[in-house]
């Protein structure tokens, strides 16, 4: 897909504040530092409409991107990081949990792991939490740069068997930096978002 006018709309903590058209919307969630940003810029070929953070768990917000008014990309805020506070944590908790069991636009959750480590406890929790929602999803193994091409593969496998050992839900792999299996998950997308 040729994105020509991707637009930050809003940062978000209540419904109040969600668009109010009714565009498809594609939520991005997974442990922070994860690479949602990166995800959402590489999709676009853009460098920098989502901001990247080197310091962990900063994205506290609901962030909205529009796409060329066809839908949005919702970046949720990380979970799994420490340097929240216990009632921070519980305020994120409770507006993503509103945002994922109320919003009726949402077409397609996108979730993010990281190819090089097994899932951690919130991963499985994300997971199960996700499959409650009823929501249609697919897992992105991201930064598969990090590992061995040859071993991309056989790693998403072993991922998803940990994951999802009956397989169906689609595992891709993903990776920022090559830019190789893009085209796969626009399929996808597009698929979803009609």
């Amino acid at each position: 897909m040729l994105v020509k006018n991707p637009k930050f709309e809003i940062s978000a903590v209540s419904p109040k504040q969600y668009p109010k058209n009714n565009l498809p919307e594609i939520v991005l969630v997974g442990k922070s530092n994860v690479g949602k940003s990166s995800f959402i810029n590489t999709m676009i070929n853009r460098k920098n409409l989502a901001r990247t953070s080197s310091e962990p768990g900063k994205t506290r917000q609901i962030n909205f991107y529009n796409i060329d008014d066809l839908f949005y990309f919702v970046d949720l805020p990380g979970y799994g990081f420490s340097k929240m506070s216990k009632k921070e944590q519980e305020q994120v908790g409770k507006f993503i949990e509103e945002y994922l069991f109320n919003r009726k636009q949402i077409s397609l959750i996108i979730f993010l792991i990281d190819i090089r480590h097994s899932p951690t406890e919130n991963d499985r929790l994300m997971y199960n939490y996700i499959i409650s929602s009823k929501l249609p999803f697919i897992i992105l193994a991201n930064k598969a740069d990090k590992i061995a091409i040859t071993k991309v593969d056989n790693t998403v496998k072993a991922l998803q068997k940990e994951l999802n050992p009956i397989g169906d839900i689609p595992t891709f792999p993903f990776s920022s930096e090559r830019k190789i299996y893009k085209e796969e998950i626009w399929k996808y997308i597009d698929e979803m978002r009609q």
